[in-house]
C-alpha cells in the first residue's frame, strides 16, 4: 500500500482512537512510523508523534481531525529520534501539551531544546495514570528495556487498544507493507529480526508479558508496522513474544560468535 488515509480504530460518541495517515511515498533510508490520536471530549492525546521528519505531514494529519488547541497531552513512549526530535515543533504548535515521558530522559531534553520544566510531566519507573476529561483515563505501563531503558507503553480502557512503542513493530520490504494484519503467520517475519536484535532480553520480555496479559486487549498498535487486531492475534503475539530470546540471550550470535 502506498498511501492510508487516517482512520478510526475506535470511534464511540466522544471518544476515538485514531491511526494517521501514512506518507505517500515510502520512506528511503529513514525507518517507517505509526501516530496515533486519542481524542477523548475536547481533549486531545498524541501518541509518539514523531521527529522532525515527518512533522509537515503528521501536523497536516491531525490538523485535519482536530483543533491544534484542544492538544492537551503528548505522551513519547521513549526517546528515540524517530520518536520524539520534533518535540520542540510540536509544543510551538500545541500551546497548551504538555510532555509525558519517562523520568530517566527529562534531562536529556534540553539537547532538543526543550528548557521549560512546566510542560514535561516526568513518568515514573513503575508507570501512573493520564487522567482526561470527563473522567476517562489512560494507563502508562512500564515497558523498560524493550527497547529504550525507560520505557512505557499506553493503555485505553475505553477501546481497549494497547499502544506498545516499538513493540510489535514490523519492517516491511518495500511495496509491501500493510496498515492492519490480516494473517499472522505471514506478518511475524517481518517482526522477528527487528526484536530479535531491539529488544534486552528474554527476561525483560516476559516481564512486560505480564503485566499486560492481566489487561483486556482488543488491539496492539505498535509505532512501526502494522495493527495488530483481534484478541486471537493479540494472545498469539503475547505468546510469541513471552517466549522470544532476544539481545543479552543471543549476544554470541549478535558479536558473530
Amino acid at each position: 500500500m502506498q498511501q492510508l488515509e487516517s482512520f478510526a480504530l475506535f470511534d464511540q460518541q466522544n471518544h476515538h482512537f485514531i491511526m494517521l495517515g501514512w506518507e505517500e511515498k515510502e520512506e528511503g533510508m529513514a525507518v517507517q512510523t505509526n501516530q496515533y490520536v486519542v481524542s477523548s471530549g475536547r481533549e486531545i492525546v498524541l501518541l509518539d508523534p514523531g521527529g522532525a521528519h515527518v512533522f509537515p505531514r503528521v501536523l497536516a494529519n491531525v490538523a485535519e481531525l482536530v483543533d491544534l488547541k484542544d492538544i492537551r497531552h503528548i505522551f513519547y513512549s521513549h526517546q528515540d529520534p524517530d520518536v520524539s526530535s520534533g518535540i520542540t515543533l510540536w509544543l510551538s504548535m500545541a500551546e497548551k501539551a504538555v510532555v509525558h515521558i519517562s523520568e530517566l530522559w527529562v534531562r536529556f531534553l534540553p539537547h532538543f531544546g526543550v528548557y521549560d520544566e512546566r510542560r514535561i510531566v516526568p513518568i515514573a519507573d513503575a508507570g501512573g495514570r493520564l487522567s482526561l476529561e470527563g473522567g476517562n483515563e489512560l494507563l502508562m505501563i512500564p515497558s523498560h528495556f524493550l527497547h529504550s531503558t525507560g520505557c512505557f507503553s499506553l493503555y485505553d480502557p475505553l477501546s481497549k487498544i494497547l499502544f506498545t512503542g516499538d513493540i510489535g513493530a514490523a519492517l516491511f520490504p518495500k511495496g509491501k507493507r500493510y496498515p492492519v494484519v490480516e494473517n499472522f503467520d505471514s506478518h511475524l517475519p517481518y517482526m522477528e529480526a527487528f526484536h530479535r536484535r531491539y529488544m534486552a532480553s528474554n527476561a525483560a520480555c516476559r516481564s512486560w508479558v505480564r503485566r499486560v496479559s492481566s489487561l483486556d486487549i482488543e488491539m496492539i498498535a505498535p509505532q512501526h508496522g502494522a495493527v495488530i487486531q483481534g484478541r486471537e492475534n493479540v494472545k498469539r503475539f503475547l505468546d510469541w513474544f513471552g517466549g522470544l530470546r532476544c539481545g543479552s540471550d543471543i549476544v554470541d550470535q549478535i558479536y558473530g560468535h
